[in-house]
């Protein structure tokens, strides 16, 4: 008998990285659009057999070929839920944000030099 490796021990809190969140999205794509190739071969099957309540079977059926697409491109594309720990940073910084926001700016300390404007003398062109 074999003995399974051991699974590395988790050190840090960095999210999955873009491959492997990709690769769980792909097999969860190709999982769904293989049930609903499962659905139209069951609606072939179902027809040829006369099954009892069969308008039933067959509009589940459709059901399936017509939603199971649209979600699969949704499961899809989406990325993974946000841990609590990620929640509570956004919420931090959208906080910090509201309140830097909601304070006045502070008065510069700008020195403000008066001057008179002085116009050049003419010269008369001779």
């Amino acid at each position: 008998m074999k003995k399974q490796p051991e699974r590395p021990v988790l050190i840090t809190d960095a999210a999955r990285s873009q491959d492997d969140q990709l690769r769980s999205r792909q097999i969860r794509y190709v999982t769904m659009m293989s049930v609903r190739a499962l659905c139209l071969v069951l609606g072939g099957i179902l027809i040829s057999a006369r099954v009892p309540l069969l308008p039933l079977w067959l509009s589940l059926c459709a059901l399936g070929m017509v939603l199971l697409p649209w979600m699969a491109v949704l499961i899809a594309n989406d990325r993974p839920p946000k841990t609590k720990e990620e929640r509570a940073a956004d919420a931090a910084a959208r906080e910090d944000v509201r309140r830097a926001l909601e304070q006045p700016a502070p008065e510069p300390d700008h020195i403000t030099i008066d001057a008179e404007i002085v116009d050049e003398p003419r010269r008369n062109p001779d």
